[in-house]
């Protein structure tokens, strides 16, 4: 056999022998997958605390692919035609462990949510829950961020360059992101003066529904209808806001007509009886009544009712109004008082209706 043959044979050992290392790492990787993941999960959801749980789901996938990385880092390390030396790929491999310690922080930082909700239970801080989901997103980003710049170092590139390299095309840059940035601006208005919190029902302009979310850019409201409206957050910020899951109390306001030849006694009894009602009915709140014979109206007397129920809830809300509208009925029969119908009545001039039949006749 030449050195020739030897050579290549050689060559073939070594590729199987290099490849039998990296099908042995996947091996590794699915087997810490299927039984080692699986019983540390097992044991971690055991603790006081959700902690090791959340950390253990962040760095999953992170770990499985550290099997990878480091089953081709072994292979090419045993194969003689590659420079395992080689500074561009040592960058790379380095740069490859940055890049999954960082992807498991990040996955671990979207759990960050449960963690702030915990510490403002736990210890009375009055963090909003608007503020919660935002404080979230705020480190993904400083961690993707810092991840972004250690692995662009590792490749010798000059990041404070790279910031003063903006500064070039800084004018298109402010003309292309003005609007992120007023969104951005209008996401901490919202934060900063509290107008509402997520769960709140809101109406503005252009939405009505349930805060269900914002973010650095919209925020996300769920109409009535179960539509989910994402609103711009400098749209929101410049916006009237009525915030309806603030109110203490609900308004109740509307006209009762009677006819107009109700007598002065009936109409008396109906305003004293309704007015009563209202101060003692337990659904309805008690610092603001007015009931009173308001005005002369074209097709009847008016009675202006005004009130607000206890509940803001919609749905008890209609439920006291109906019980109410119900009641009122009754004082009305009961006083023989009727509600004023709109109609017209048309008087005819006798002479005129005299001369038409003379015509006709």
């Amino acid at each position: 056999m030449n050195w020739q043959s030897t050579l290549h044979y050689n060559f073939w050992i070594e590729l199987g022998i290099s490849m039998g290392i990296f099908l042995l790492f996947l091996l590794f990787r699915k087997i810490f997958a299927k039984y080692v993941f699986a019983l540390l999960l097992k044991l971690s959801r055991k603790t006081p605390t959700e902690f090791l749980s959340n950390v253990f789901l962040a760095f999953e996938k992170p770990i499985q692919w550290a099997f990878i990385i480091i089953g081709i880092y072994v292979s090419l390390d045993v194969f003689p035609y590659f420079n395992h030396e080689n500074t561009l790929f040592l960058k790379i491999i380095s740069s490859a462990y940055i890049f999954l310690v960082f992807w498991g922080l990040f996955n671990l930082s979207s759990a960050s949510g449960l963690l702030f909700a915990r510490v403002n239970r736990r210890y009375d801080i009055e963090i909003d829950q608007i503020l919660i989901p935002f404080l979230s997103k705020a480190l993904r980003f400083l961690i993707a961020a810092i991840g972004f710049t250690i692995i662009a170092q590792e490749f010798g590139y000059n990041i404070s360059g790279f910031v003063a390299g903006l500064g070039i095309g800084g004018l298109a840059i402010s003309l292309a992101a003005k609007d992120a940035l007023a969104n951005l601006l209008g996401g901490v208005v919202i934060i900063t003066e509290k107008p509402f919190s997520i769960g709140d029902w809101v109406m503005t302009p252009s939405v009505e529904g349930t805060v269900e979310d914002i973010s650095f850019r919209s925020t996300k409201v769920r109409t009535f209808a179960q539509a989910l409206v994402t609103v711009p957050n400098a749209t929101l910020a410049n916006e009237s806001i009525t915030n309806w899951s603030k109110m203490g109390k609900r308004q109740i306001t509307f006209n009762l007509r009677v006819t107009h030849d109700t007598p002065k006694e009936k109409l008396q009894n109906v305003v004293e009886r309704i007015d009563h009602l209202l101060r003692n009915h337990p659904d309805i709140h008690q610092e603001t009544i007015f009931v009173t014979f308001d005005q002369y109206m074209e097709n009847g007397l008016g009675i202006f009712l005004y009130f607000f129920t206890k509940t803001t809830n919609w749905g008890e809300f209609l439920k006291i109004k109906e019980s109410i509208n119900f009641k009122i009925m009754e004082i009305l029969d009961s006083e023989e008082v009727y509600v004023a119908i709109p109609s017209r009545k048309l008087y005819m001039d006798p002479e005129v209706e005299k001369q038409k039949k003379v015509d006709l006749g």
